[in-house]
């Protein structure tokens, strides 16, 4: 069945999106504001910006018309960067209808409160169908054809059913999940640690090193979400760990690339001047070591981290709080007597 789609936002991610589906025989249509990307992209398809490499199928059409672009389309995809998420939501409300379906692939949290992305999308009063995609999908390696997986979360079966169905193509594989506020979690959350492994690359530390950090890495990120509601088993799917790994391991990962840069001697205003680029997680650093202050949470290495980039500490702290926290168990959630029975 042929559906009509608008994908939010002219970055990398979305437009591999959009791509995906207007090979896959949707009507797509690719809103952005800047003209100039519109333009480059309906006449040459190619957008050069974000995705120089990868030509896009001829039938997706960009459109800096929002109106039309969401009055058209039977789903939205939301792929705004946060700090303009909740504004682009607030201008698309009066044009809504209650069948439409709204996704975020946004991994992030509003900056202005302790908000996740589908908090924003919910409080729209038109539509209810709200789902969210997240997993380790860097968007180069998707437009070059790299096979890849990620997640769809939402507490309505019939948005997951409907994304899967959109989106499902020979080297895009979607998956499923009801837990929600897990899914999106671990996408936020995670930019913290790709940071750290970046950072930690630059000193070229060893493999049992980078080992021992993502482990903890995903430690934390659970034992947070959960806190906040979530599954802990959703963290060793795609959203979690997978998620994790891309990201903490790849050049291609902003985040990644800012731990990288400090580790490697620069401040992170140049570095993030030099990126060009959005990077979640330092935003997200900032609003996740509140909430754990706020909430008692042990999480060592945001700590840590959050005191290097923004009081000035030194990078022996972080590592110093890994070795010397009060930590003892490696996978909390099993009970004393879970684990002596393992």
């Amino acid at each position: 069945m042929k559906h009509s789609v608008c994908v939010l936002g002219g970055g990398s991610f979305g437009t591999v999106l959009a791509n995906i589906m207007a090979k896959n025989g949707h009507q797509v249509s690719q809103w952005m504001r800047n003209e100039q990307q519109v333009e480059e992209i309906n006449l040459t398809g190619l957008n050069s910006r974000y995705l120089p490499d990868s030509p896009l199928h001829r039938e997706l059409l960009a459109t800096s018309n929002l109106e039309q672009a969401i009055r058209e389309s039977d789903t939205v995809f939301v792929s705004i960067p946060s700090k303009s998420f909740e504004q682009v939501v607030q201008n698309i409300e009066p044009l809504l209808t209650a069948d439409k379906i709204l996704i975020s692939t946004t991994k992030g949290f509003n900056p202005q409160r302790f908000e996740l992305m589908s908090d924003i999308l919910k409080r729209n009063s038109v539509t209810q169908k709200i789902g969210v995609l997240s997993g380790p999908n860097l968007a180069k390696e998707i437009a070059a054809g790299h096979m890849t997986g990620s997640v769809v979360a939402s507490h309505d079966e019939a948005v997951r059913k409907h994304a899967i169905e959109l989106l499902k193509s020979p080297t895009f594989r979607v998956y499923e999940n009801a837990d929600t506020k897990g899914v999106e979690l671990a996408g936020a959350l995670k930019n913290i640690y790709a940071i750290v492994c970046g950072l930690a690359k630059a000193l070229n530390v060893g493999e049992n090193t980078m080992s021992m950090i993502m482990t903890r890495s995903l430690a934390e990120m659970s034992r947070f979400a959960v806190h906040f509601g979530a599954n802990p088993m959703t963290f060793l799917g795609l959203a979690g760990m997978g998620d994790l790994i891309a990201t903490c391991t790849s050049p291609l990962s902003r985040n990644y690339r800012v731990g990288y840069g400090i580790g490697s001697g620069k401040s992170l205003e140049e570095v993030v001047e030099s990126i060009g680029e959005v990077a979640e997680g330092v935003n997200t650093l900032r609003m996740v070591v509140a909430e754990a202050n706020k909430h008692q949470l042990y999480m060592p290495l945001a700590d840590g981290l959050s005191k290097l980039l923004f009081e000035g500490a030194k990078l022996e702290s972080l590592i110093g709080s890994m070795m010397t926290g009060e930590q003892k168990w490696d996978v909390e959630f099993a009970t004393n007597d879970e684990v002596k029975n393992v």
